[in-house]
């Protein structure tokens, strides 16, 4: 199915964006280099209940996530991966503060390379813009929110955003899209310990490895498909003593 400009990503430009190389230290060698169970585990951030997200914005979200990253034959989309449950975790969180961001005026249009320029934190831009965007939704589409809109319209919209064509009371439309799909792109490749990639949607789809300690055994075979099971941060059974 064809889709307008960028807002449907193809897989391959998804894939292009992600460079994830992991090479192992040649001198590693004999067992774990840790005990199992001897520290403190990660704690993951699991599904429910929506720490800043509302229903309804939980329903946008998916929304837009799920045009950004379609699901299609070769893997599911960003909703199922769990990118709004990312998002959520994040908003809530010094993410969403701006705790390590410069949040100081004068604030000024800047170019992309200046990364973020706005008052707002992530999570007022986000609460600012997913109200305006349902507002302008149902202004124009008999009453109808972004969420219950069809595909077509839900893509029609997205480019005017990204393009500037269509304003949002209190937001930058180009600006509040790019943030979409950077966040969009990290709920679906980052570690599922912070709420998206759900199942290793992602890395499944690109064959990364995730934090597998040892690739000897691969080394010497670099123009084959790499073909073990990815391992998040959390470990896998064989890290545990299989249990």
């Amino acid at each position: 199915m064809t889709r307008p400009a960028r807002v449907a990503i193809s897989r391959r430009q998804l894939l292009a964006s992600t460079a994830l190389v992991l090479l192992a230290p040649p001198g590693w060698a004999g067992a774990l280099p840790w005990k199992p169970d001897s520290g403190r585990p990660p704690e993951a951030a699991l599904p429910g209940p929506w720490l800043f997200l509302t229903q309804d914005e939980v329903a946008a979200v998916e929304a837009l996530f799920d045009r950004l990253i379609p699901p299609d034959d070769l893997s599911a989309g960003g909703r199922e991966a769990g990118c709004a449950v990312y998002l959520d975790r994040q908003l809530a969180g010094p993410f969403g503060r701006a705790e390590q961001l410069y949040m100081r005026p004068p604030f000024m249009p800047g170019t992309p390379q200046q990364g973020f320029q706005s008052p707002q934190t992530p999570a007022d831009l986000y609460r600012t813009g997913l109200a305006a965007l349902d507002g302008y939704c149902r202004s124009g589409f008999v009453g109808k929110r972004f969420a219950e809109l069809g595909p077509g319209q839900q893509d029609k919209i997205l480019v005017g955003l990204e393009k500037g064509s269509i304003e949002l009371p209190g937001v930058d439309g180009p600006s509040f899209f790019e943030q979409l799909l950077q966040n969009a792109m990290e709920g679906f490749f980052a570690d599922p310990i912070y709420g998206g990639n759900r199942d290793m949607i992602g890395w499944r789809l690109i064959g990364f490895p995730g934090a597998r300690y040892d690739y000897r055994d691969h080394l010497a075979t670099f123009d084959a498909p790499y073909d073990r099971p990815p391992v998040a941060l959390t470990g896998g059974p064989e890290w545990r003593g299989g249990r």
